[in-house]
């Protein structure tokens, strides 16, 4: 028989199928073609982008030219877009503002053919620093409210361009899917005088059966109550709400259990689409005792369909356990 579980958090139910769980083989492969023709992220081509706001470059280079080791660009076609004013109004029984915000795009690496997977621990941290400083840099602007990083790989996970990149979104309000976060963690602190996350880390930690790795200032395991085959979770072990708080040494270790996440996904799944989010408190009260910030994998590895919709349960083909187990037991390329 198969399990509903609860999202301690969330307060969301799925199914898990622990009587016949899927094989990796049943789930649907993904091709990712590699071709660097007119690809506006490569050597040569930055002009096609807007003017980097940040770029990780030998001081000799010229600032939007070759040379650079990681850039960060406005998204030419932004989801929303830093100039204008917020203009809240209302028609009728209907609220609107205008769509202003911050859309950027972090490109990884000057080579095409390379995917983050492929990087080294120290451009995964020149990556997270990037991230760390555009979240900073734009809480300077009084109209946002939070700040989305995300990374799309692959077609069916939303990739438009193969190039490996990641994204930086700023809202002028804070997602709904966050405010949940928010009063579900409020609800758990209150109920417990405790963190969520922090007896989520604590208890993984015991259990050991769906831990994956860990090192000095990270877990990452596939929650109990995972939605999706193989979701995975990087968490902090030491409670802080904000990523933008990220310590040097937490950087090190962050870029590390990446590295080794990203490498047994890929050689597990055999290089699958997925998405990665990054959930943090919001801007204004970054400071919370009850929220955890941390890293959510999404593989793509199966489709939302009409159940799902419908009632906001997530049937789970693959047992987070045994997701674990495959993926902690993996060997590695050396």
């Amino acid at each position: 028989m198969s399990e509903l579980r609860r999202d301690p958090i969330m307060g969301r139910w799925n199914i898990i199928d622990t009587d016949e769980p899927a094989s990796i083989a049943e789930f649907e492969k993904e091709t990712h073609p590699q071709s660097a023709s007119k690809c506006p992220f490569c050597y040569g081509n930055e002009s096609m982008t807007p003017p980097e706001i940040h770029a990780v470059r030998p001081q000799d280079s010229s600032v939007n030219g070759p040379g650079w080791q990681l850039r960060v660009v406005s998204n030419k076609f932004p989801a929303l877009r830093i100039e204008g004013e917020l203009g809240r109004r209302g028609i009728g029984v209907f609220d609107l503002c205008n769509g202003v915000g911050a859309h950027e795009v972090i490109i990884e690496t000057p080579d095409h053919n390379r995917q983050m997977a492929d990087l080294k621990q120290e451009e995964l941290v020149d990556i997270i620093r990037a991230f760390k400083m555009r979240s900073l840099d734009l809480r300077g602007d009084k109209r946002l409210k939070y700040t989305l990083i995300f990374k799309n790989y692959g077609l069916s996970a939303g990739a438009s361009l193969e190039h490996t990149h990641s994204q930086l979104i700023a809202l002028p309000i804070i997602p709904k899917r966050v405010q949940e976060e928010l009063r579900g963690s409020q609800r758990y602190f209150e109920f417990r005088d405790r963190c969520a996350y922090c007896d989520m880390v604590r208890q993984e930690l015991q259990d050991e059966e769906r831990m994956v790795c860990e090192n000095r200032s990270f877990v990452a395991f596939c929650p109990f109550m995972s939605s999706f085959p193989f979701e995975l979770w990087i968490l902090p072990k030491d409670h802080h709400g904000d990523f933008a708080q990220i310590q040097p040494e937490q950087i090190a270790d962050f870029s590390r259990i990446l590295k080794e996440v990203l490498l047994r996904l890929r050689v597990v799944l055999q290089d699958p689409s997925y998405n990665f989010i990054i959930h943090t408190a919001p801007i204004e009260i970054h400071q919370r005792e009850e929220y955890h910030w941390h890293l959510e994998f999404i593989p793509k590895l199966t489709r939302t369909a009409g159940f799902e919709w419908g009632t906001g349960f997530y049937i789970n083909p693959t047992p987070p356990e045994l997701a674990a187990k495959l993926l902690r037991e993996t060997a590695l390329p050396v």
